[in-house]
C-alpha cells in the first residue's frame, strides 16, 4: 500500500514539472520572462503560411528589418507605451535607415506573451491583417522585448516590407 502511495505522489511530481523550451514549439513559449528570445524564423513561417492561405507569396527576415523592430521594441518597453510613434515616429526611423522600398508597414502590440498570441491579435485586427496581407511585402523584421515592471511584460514590433528598390 505504501508503494502505491508512493509510486502515486512519483507521477503526480513529473506531471507536475514544468516543461522546457525544448519541448513546446517556439511560437507558444513565453517571452514574458528573462532569458528568453523570439524565434524569428518560426514568425516568418507563421506569418509566409498565413500568406500562403490567402493566396500571397512568403516573407524572408532581413536583417535591417530586424533591427528596426527591436529598436522600437525596446523603446515601447522602455517607456512603457505602445505606438507606431513612441521615440520617434515610424516614418522617421524608416527615413534614417537603409530601407528604400515602395511598401513599408509596421504592427506593434504589447501584452501577447506567445508568438502565437501577438499573431493572432494582429491577424484578427483589421488594420494589422492588412499588412501581413499586403500584396507587396517580402521582408520582415519582427521583435519582442520583455519589460518585467511593465502591466504588458512583452512589447512586440513587426516591420513589413517590399523589396529595397535602390541603395543608397
Amino acid at each position: 500500500m505504501l508503494a502505491a502511495f508512493l509510486l502515486g505522489i512519483g507521477l503526480a511530481a513529473c506531471a507536475a514539472e514544468p516543461q522546457t523550451t525544448d519541448e513546446i514549439p517556439s511560437f507558444y513559449v513565453s517571452l514574458a520572462a528573462a532569458h528568453t528570445e523570439l524565434d524569428a524564423k518560426a514568425a516568418a513561417s507563421m506569418i509566409s503560411g498565413f500568406r500562403r492561405n490567402n493566396g500571397l507569396g512568403p516573407v524572408t527576415i532581413d536583417r535591417e528589418l530586424m533591427r528596426l523592430a527591436q529598436e522600437q521594441a525596446r523603446t515601447m518597453a522602455a517607456r512603457n507605451e505602445v505606438g507606431h510613434n513612441v521615440g520617434v515616429s515610424f516614418s522617421e526611423r524608416i527615413r534614417k535607415s537603409t530601407v528604400r522600398a515602395r511598401a513599408v508597414v509596421e504592427n506593434v502590440a504589447a501584452g501577447y506573451h506567445t508568438l502565437a498570441e501577438a499573431f493572432s491579435g494582429w491577424r484578427d485586427s483589421p488594420g494589422h491583417r492588412a499588412n501581413m496581407l499586403s500584396l507587396e511585402v517580402t521582408r520582415i523584421g519582427i521583435a519582442a522585448v520583455y519589460a518585467p515592471g511593465s502591466k504588458y511584460k512583452v512589447f512586440w514590433a513587426l516591420i513589413l516590407a517590399s523589396p529595397n528598390e535602390r541603395a543608397d
